[in-house]
């Protein structure tokens, strides 16, 4: 571990380096095997609150990849463009648990306000971190 790297993880606060392993998981091990082992009819991703099922959600995939690897890389460098791009798609995540549960029968209609509300909170939350992905850039 270089210098450089060894300042960065002490300057990484908990809850980043818990998005970080949420994120290189996502990236190493569930999206490949989402890709290349999950059968076509059984993928479903989400976009927006909207669920999309076989060769749609297949075709979307390799977007979520490259979401979650730059993020891993983002987060793992403490990089200033983490704080937008985190926010905004901490705000599409809000905006989905939201959505989701008033278009998808499979949810409850009544978890939509909360889920989103609380979603919300965390992206909000996020946003205000600004000065860990400024002073680590």
């Amino acid at each position: 571990m270089t210098a450089h790297d060894e300042a960065r993880t002490q300057t990484r606060p908990w809850w980043v380096s818990a998005l970080l392993v949420f994120c290189a998981y996502l990236t190493f091990i569930y999206m490949p095997w989402d890709m290349f082992v999950k059968p076509v009819a059984h993928d479903e991703e989400v976009w927006f609150g909207v669920v999309l099922h076989g060769w749609a959600a297949k075709a979307t995939e390799p977007l979520h990849w490259f979401i979650y690897g730059a993020f891993t890389f983002g987060l793992w460098h403490m990089r200033p463009w983490m704080r937008f791009w985190g926010t905004v798609y901490a705000a599409q995540v809000a905006v989905s648990m939201a959505v989701w549960p008033i278009l998808d029968p499979r949810a409850p209609a009544l978890t939509a306000l909360p889920a989103g509300a609380v979603f919300g909170w965390l992206t909000w939350k996020y946003w205000e971190a600004a000065q860990i992905f400024e002073r680590n850039g």
